[in-house]
């Protein structure tokens, strides 16, 4: 491609209002566009890098024995009203009326489609096991879009929903899915890791999440450096300390802390370690007020807390509701002379506490030296509720945990029977009698992989695509393409031969000053470079010089398409 033939839109300075480097670098390489918030053009260069994406997405579905359909964007409103998620989803989905006024829906995702056609198309087990999946156009509403196509609302999935006649072959293609997954993450060139899930919206068991290794990411992955666990710090356990709580060795005393609300200046105020304070959250769960009891140094896992009998959903309780059942205000209250109607959770860690800091329910006041089953009744529940941190126990035994940042990719799901029961999606088994299917969904964010790609891999000058994505492979930059036939002629005679090896090559045939296709080279991250000068003609020699290299090599004119192919090669 000649950049003459092409549109290439650069910017030397990306947009104010652009908050990260994928952001940046994709508008000033003139990869996107916006067109309105969370919602953006796909420029030539870029539709480039997505083909590419979506080509080995592809080529490893296929492989791995699944069947590519293409499903509407538009979906009506009643199969999301079967399946319970018409209301359930929330504002993500944007719901809209045609002309007769029935709802409908733009697709977020489509297991309410996939399940209707299959209990129209499968009704024997002799038509499973079966995979279908698309790249397909989605849009969610998000309430703040931002960071570019990293949370847009418009953005391309692959979406893929297997079919089973048990579950056992549902968890044959869950593992299969995982190794292909793998396999995709691997050809794109991507650093990155698979962690157990939490299933969110989309409902079942067991989930993994793919995550790209990045410290702009907005995931927490909790991993055990010494074994192959890893897992979103949503999911990740925080294992019960092995000992009981030691009997108290001092007694309860009410201590002054005017002003002193949050636990760091208490512990500051007292001269105590912040790990021997407890705090208080107060939720609701419906009409029961809850008090979650956390360590001061930990963090409540809203995810894990959801999760406790008699617990989803729960919400944050108002100051109102706080003073009504502990008769103080938010910042001083704790567990010690709560009412019976008071249901208190203890985080596992809290448990096992003795002589601590807590609120007072007074204020301006907390209490030191507090033990359960002196000066308060052990807790009505225990649970993990906290996110875990560094140095934690890893649940499997073989180390401690670190915490990592990673984007979010791809995600696998077990949906088992979550739609086909809710859907009546059901087939003859083979002794005749009617089951509902077991399901399992598959989804890898395309566009996402784009800006993901980019947060992992770019410098001061701009995009390091990894050479499976990038737009073009090789930039092929004369000097003075115009002014010297010699120049011109040897790049015509370079850009055939390449062409013809079956190199991407892109020729920045333009009038600019050498500097600015440098920059712009750079800038939209083409892996290999090759410049053309007189002086190197006449020496017999061209400029070679690798994207992440920070010196060009001298390379003989007849060897050069052997020295690009090798190099391509090992890339």
């Amino acid at each position: 491609m000649r950049v003459s033939q092409f549109f290439l839109s650069t910017l030397r300075e990306a947009p104010a209002d652009a908050e990260i480097v994928s952001h940046k670098l994709m508008l000033r390489a003139g990869i996107i566009r916006r067109l309105a918030g969370g919602i953006y053009t796909w420029m030539p260069l870029g539709l480039r890098i997505v083909r590419k994406v979506e080509a080995i997405v592809r080529e490893e579905m296929n492989r791995a024995g699944a069947v590519e359909l293409s499903m509407p964007v538009v979906q009506p409103a009643e199969l999301w009203q079967e399946s319970g998620r018409w209301e359930k989803y929330g504002a993500e989905l944007l719901r809209f009326q045609d002309r007769h006024r029935r709802d409908f829906l733009i697709q977020p995702t489509s297991e309410e489609v996939i399940t209707d056609l299959a209990r129209s198309e499968l009704k024997s087990y002799r038509q499973l096991p079966v995979h279908f999946y698309q790249i397909q156009t989605k849009f969610r509403d998000e309430r703040r879009p931002r960071f570019g196509i990293m949370r847009g609302r418009e953005f391309t999935m692959k979406d893929g929903y297997s079919f089973h006649a048990d579950h056992a072959d549902l968890q044959r293609e869950y593992a299969n899915m995982y190794d292909t997954y793998t396999r995709i993450f691997t050809r794109l060139g991507l650093k990155f890791r698979a962690v157990a899930a939490d299933t969110g919206a989309i409902g079942g068991t067991g989930s993994h999440e793919f995550h790209v290794l990045a410290d702009s990411g907005e995931d927490a992955i909790a991993y055990c450096p010494d074994s192959d666990y890893a897992a979103n710090v949503e999911l990740a356990e925080a294992l019960a300390p092995q000992s009981r709580h030691p009997a108290p060795a001092a007694p309860m005393r009410k201590v002054p802390t005017p002003g002193k609300t949050r636990c760091e200046d208490v512990a500051d105020l007292l001269g105590a370690r912040l790990a021997q304070t407890v705090k208080a959250i107060a939720v609701m769960h419906e009409d029961e007020f809850t008090l979650l009891l956390l360590r001061g140094d930990h963090s409540l896992n809203e995810i894990k807390t959801q999760k406790l009998p008699g617990m989803d959903p729960f919400r944050f309780a108002t100051d109102a509701e706080v003073e009504r059942h502990l008769y103080c205000k938010p910042g001083y209250i704790g567990p010690v002379g709560a009412d019976a109607a008071v249901k208190v959770v203890a985080d596992r860690a809290v448990a096992v506490m003795a002589d601590f800091i807590c609120g007072a329910n007074e204020e301006g006041h907390h209490l030191a030296g507090v033990n359960f089953g002196r000066d308060l009744p052990e807790p009505a529940l225990v649970a993990d509720i906290r996110n875990v941190v560094p140095g934690d126990p890893s649940p499997d035994g073989k180390g401690n945990l670190d915490i990592c940042r990673g984007i979010e990719v791809g995600h696998i799901f077990q949906l088992r029977t979550r739609y086909s029961e809710a859907m009546k999606a059901v087939f003859l088994d083979e002794s005749g009698k009617s089951r509902a299917f077991e399901m399992g969904c598959y989804g890898i964010g395309v566009t996402r992989i784009v800006g993901a790609a980019i947060e992992q891999n770019h410098d001061a000058r701009g995009i390091v695509f990894p050479q499976p994505i990038a737009p073009f492979q090789l930039a092929l930059v004369p000097i003075g393409y115009k002014k010297s036939a010699p120049v011109r002629e040897a790049c015509e005679h370079l850009y055939q031969e390449l062409g013809a090896a079956g190199v991407e090559v892109l020729l920045d045939d333009r009038d600019e000053r050498p500097g600015v296709m440098f920059a712009d080279m750079e800038l939209i991250g083409i892996p290999h470079r090759i410049v053309v000068g007189e002086r190197g003609l006449k020496e017999g020699k061209l400029e070679y010089q690798g994207r992440s290299e920070q010196t060009p090599t001298a390379v003989p004119l007849d060897e050069l398409l052997a020295f690009v192919k090798a190099r391509l090669c090992a890339r």
